[in-house]
């Protein structure tokens, strides 16, 4: 029962064009050997240069999204915090796709939701815009970065990006976002 449970899982894998899946505790170790993977891989299919550094960008963006913001953390001094979460690459219809995925808490969905639907209902040269103010202001309140990750990703997106939230619990939910590239 256990080898057909998981080549049941493997094959769902393969036949949904999944070449990357992390599910678990990520750290930036973590992710840069992911990204070392992603990159040997790219470079194996022979990947158009210009779309495996867009692809790597978005892994990367995605990644640190679910290490800084996932609400599931182990934070104990020394080691760098470890964060819960998800990052899948694909191919589907022949373009690549980056999902992240990790719990948020449910009081912060709105804010996130409100950012997203503003990024996705903009154009390429107000994305542009948008992008060249958040570099000149202070980051936002509670952001570990420099509050232009997700715009980041939007930009470097072939089609607009999918996002979603599930509720998981009374405080938290469940955060998706894809991208295709």
């Amino acid at each position: 029962m256990l080898a057909q449970q998981y080549t049941a899982f493997h094959q769902a894998i393969r036949e949904n064009g999944i070449i990357l899946s992390f599910s678990g505790f990520v750290s930036e170790k973590v992710m840069f050997s992911l990204g070392e993977v992603l990159r040997a891989r790219m470079q194996q299919e022979e990947t158009d240069t210009g779309i495996a550094k867009r692809v790597f960008s978005i892994f990367v963006e995605q990644a640190q999204n679910v290490i800084r913001y996932s609400a599931n953390r182990i934070a104990k001094e020394p080691t760098p915090p470890l964060s819960a979460g998800m990052i899948i690459v694909g191919i589907e219809e022949g373009r690549f796709f980056v999902v992240c995925g990790n719990e948020v808490l449910r009081r912060d969905v709105p804010v996130l939701q409100g950012r997203l639907d503003l990024l996705a209902g903009m154009n390429a040269e107000e994305l542009k815009a948008h992008y060249r103010v958040k570099l000149k202001e202070p980051p936002e309140e509670g952001s570990l970065g420099g509050s232009i990750g997700l715009i980041e990703i939007v930009r470097r997106a072939s089609a607009p990006v999918e996002f979603d939230f599930q509720d998981v619990g009374a405080d938290l939910s469940f955060f998706c976002l894809k991208a295709y590239i």
